[in-house]
């Protein structure tokens, strides 16, 4: 069996020895083991168990990567699996909204080049019915509109907002830009341009950006699953093929 110091797993990944222990502490490795003087030594699980980890932040985020190596260290394999289920869900969700987006924009351009005064299809909600479309606060839409993102109209009886289509389309995109890391007044200045009319190129850069992201994380997990994968069979051999519980 290979023994191995904090230094040399933290060199694998330019990491600090401090980092390693900190991984250690937070169950994202197995425990080390201790020589008499109370060293630390590792072994080959893990190696195992660091790459794995290192491979899910990309795929699933830092603090689910966590919350999966906590899991599998419980032996609660569905639970780890679970929080997996979740973040494939979300980027179907992320693919879709970003094609919802790219279809908004088709529609935009294709309105601007009809006669003025088209009407347009009717398509309101209130703040919280917004909010809860997106999955966001309420608090989140009043910064959005604060920032000049988004512009509700106000109805004339109650003073509440009336979010109409144009509006939905906005936060649409505001959500799926800022998912994406960017940055309330970038997101401004491009719905802003949007709304306008003043030309998609903005957009278009933003969406495309996005996608690529998405396209990495996608293949991100294809590698973690395959790290994380080799790392519960050594952890515990007897794991089921899946042909033998399909048989």
């Amino acid at each position: 069996m290979i023994t191995l110091r904090p230094a040399d797993l933290a060199r694998e990944h330019g990491l600090s020895t401090q980092a390693v222990r900190n991984y250690e502490r937070d169950g994202f490795i197995p425990p080390a083991a201790r020589t008499e003087s109370g060293y630390r030594i590792y072994a080959e699980v893990h190696v195992a168990a660091l790459r794995t980890f290192l491979a899910l932040i990309p795929a699933y985020g830092h603090s689910a990567a966590g919350r999966i190596m906590n899991a599998v260290h419980q032996d609660e394999l569905d639970a780890a699996l679970t929080i997996i289920d979740r973040g494939h869900a979300q980027l179907l969700s992320d693919r879709e909204t970003l094609e919802g987006v790219r279809k908004a924009v088709l529609h935009l351009t294709g309105e601007s080049e009809t006669a003025p005064g088209r009407p347009e299809v009717r398509d309101s909600r209130t703040i919280g019915e917004l909010a809860r479309r997106l999955r966001v606060t309420q608090a989140t839409l009043r910064n959005w509109e604060g920032a000049g993102i988004l512009v509700p109209e106000r109805d004339p009886e109650t003073g509440y907002r009336v979010f109409g289509a144009s509006d939905i389309r906005d936060a649409e995109l505001a959500h799926l830009l800022r998912r994406g890391g960017y940055p309330l007044d970038h997101i401004s200045t491009v719905v802003q341009r949007i709304r306008t009319a003043g030309g998609t190129d903005p957009l278009a850069q933003a969406l495309n950006e996005w996608q690529r992201n998405l396209t990495a994380q996608g293949l991100a997990m294809l590698e973690a699953a395959t790290r994380l994968d080799r790392y519960v069979r050594l952890r515990n051999p007897g794991v089921a093929d899946v042909g033998s519980v399909r048989g």
